[in-house]
């Protein structure tokens, strides 16, 4: 196994003379799925990330690796084929953490099994043999069956559908190690604070701060790719002031609710609401997720919150299609993410904005990427890296990607619990586990984390804050905030003795995780 540990990762850095081939800004799926691609094509790769890996938008999906059924009544069929065909690679590359879920929408008037019949049995032939199982109507006492806490009153039936769900910041994370595996070196708390020219004023790489150290480094690259999601703009500043913006940020916001309110492996789909998206209440990790919001906002933040408004929407939403009613106090935790979609003069709302990507070249050869969803990652890799190796003017080499096995991507057999998303790395936990059973307790009682998995954060998953561990190396915090709050402490614990650190990092630590957990608290 390579190490993924940062210190390793600057020791590259430092080690290395010549200009990389590609520099990559920004750690989220886009920008990651990149130094995948690029170091799996043999490029020299570096990849700078200003906070930890995911910290925004990627973290905070809807948890869902789709062809965007919604996209089909805006006619964009070809996005839908190519996410539909993304779905089905990733869940070959990443079987431990992609899978098969199984969909209803809820019909309360007698035209929408057809409606909806009709639409989804397109959805499944635009899947071709990349689907994960065909769509069917259901009758009233099937539907209540495999949904038993919808609501009743009305209900006529139902039409069943598959798509695919994921934990989004795993893959990430596991996305992070096979880049890492092919030979691209990356860095998070890693930030870029300016744009390297040459005398024909030509990007030739970046002036960076290691945040954790405050080290001043000069990096140079042969090409520069801008893969900041919501922050795209500010580097497109770096490079000319005057850079006209390109994204139009949206923000989405999810509700978790206790898995008594969706007590089944089926989840809920809502096709249209009064904001004119779907919405989705999804058994994930033992609860229940209820989400999205397409709400316009003028400025990214690297930790949105749900704005009131968006949390009575969706418990509104919500208790119109389940038997309880649920109420802000029923609220686990809530989050939201930043969407970076592409302005258009002509879109009404950022709901009707295209989800597909763009690719854009300044003057000076910056290359940008913005736009697109989780499900087509991989292929938004394919296209930029093709553009930027030859703006680098770097022999051409064919993308490996297609069939490219992630790290971990061995599913577990039954019986591993938890660390089942872990896929083939699950084995080495389980060794920690033994030699020192202790770490194979729970951190807290309502959440399955232990120990062993705050150790392996930090000595494979470059883990370096205590946020980190419980917000994406583990989903604690997205889960149950007060739950991950109170196992703040011991983490830090942990973390202090596998960092060598001491009681006032500790201390600082558990304080600042305290101030962002109180931020996911309805």
């Amino acid at each position: 196994m390579i190490p993924f540990q940062r210190s390793e990762m600057l020791g590259a850095l430092g080690g290395r003379a010549e200009p990389w081939d590609l520099l990559v800004i920004g750690g989220g799926a886009t920008g990651v799925g990149i130094a995948v691609d690029a170091a799996a094509r043999g490029y020299a790769v570096l990849l700078l990330e200003q906070s930890d890996f995911g910290k925004g938008t990627s973290t905070r999906s809807t948890k869902l690796v789709h062809g965007g059924v919604r996209y089909l009544r805006q006619g964009n069929v070809s996005l839908v084929m190519e996410a539909l065909k993304e779905r089905g690679l990733l869940r070959h590359n990443a079987p431990h953490l992609v899978g098969d879920m199984r969909f209803i929408v809820p019909n309360y008037t007698w035209w929408e099994a057809p409606f909806y019949g009709i639409g989804l049995k397109l959805y499944d032939l635009l899947a071709g043999k990349y689907g994960f199982g065909p769509s069917r109507r259901l009758t009233r006492d099937q539907t209540l069956k495999a949904l038993p806490t919808i609501n009743p009153e009305g209900l006529l039936g139902g039409v069943q559908y598959h798509d695919g769900q994921f934990d989004d910041a795993r893959l990430l994370i596991n996305l992070a190690q096979t880049a890492a595996e092919q030979g691209a070196v990356l860095l998070n708390y890693f930030k870029v604070k300016g744009l390297r020219k040459d005398s024909e004023l030509l990007v030739s790489g970046v002036f960076a701060e290691d945040v954790e150290t405050g080290r001043q480094y000069e990096v140079p690259a042969r090409a520069v790719i801008n893969a900041t999601g919501p922050f795209a703009d500010a580097v497109l500043k770096l490079d000319d002031p005057d850079a006209k913006p390109m994204i139009s940020p949206s923000q989405g916001a999810h509700l978790v609710l206790d898995k008594s309110f969706l007590p089944t492996d089926s989840a809920i789909m809502v096709p249209h609401t009064r904001d004119g998206r779907v919405m989705f209440a999804i058994p994930w990790r033992h609860h229940a997720l209820v989400g999205t919001t397409d709400t316009p906002i003028t400025e990214a933040a690297l930790e949105p919150a749900p704005f009131s408004t968006e949390v009575d929407f969706i418990l509104e939403t919500a208790g119109a299609y389940l038997r309880r009613r649920p109420k802000r106090s029923d609220v686990l935790s809530a989050f939201a993410g930043v969407r970076p979609l592409v302005r258009s003069g002509e879109a009404a709302n950022t709901a009707a904005l295209a989800r597909d990507h763009t690719i854009h070249v300044s003057p000076s050869g910056l290359v940008t990427i913005c736009g697109g969803k989780w499900t087509t990652y991989r292929k938004m890799a394919e296209d930029c890296v093709d553009y930027a190796a030859t703006i680098a003017r770097l022999d051409e080499r064919p993308c490996p990607t297609k069939h490219l096995r992630l790290h971990g991507a061995r599913p577990v057999p039954p019986g591993w619990g938890n660390l089942s998303v872990y896929g083939s790395d699950a084995p080495h936990l389980a060794a920690l586990i033994r030699a020192e059973p202790a770490l194979g307790e729970k951190l807290h009682p309502a959440l399955p984390y232990t120990g062993a998995e705050v150790l392996w954060a930090c000595r494979q998953e470059m883990a370096r804050t205590v946020e980190d561990v419980l917000s994406r190396r583990t989903r604690a915090l997205p889960l149950h905030a007060r739950a991950a709050q109170a196992m703040a402490p011991a983490v830090a614990v942990l973390m202090a003795r596998e960092l060598g650190r001491d009681e006032a990092w500790q201390r600082a630590q558990v304080a600042e995780f305290a101030k962002l957990a109180a931020r996911y608290m309805v």
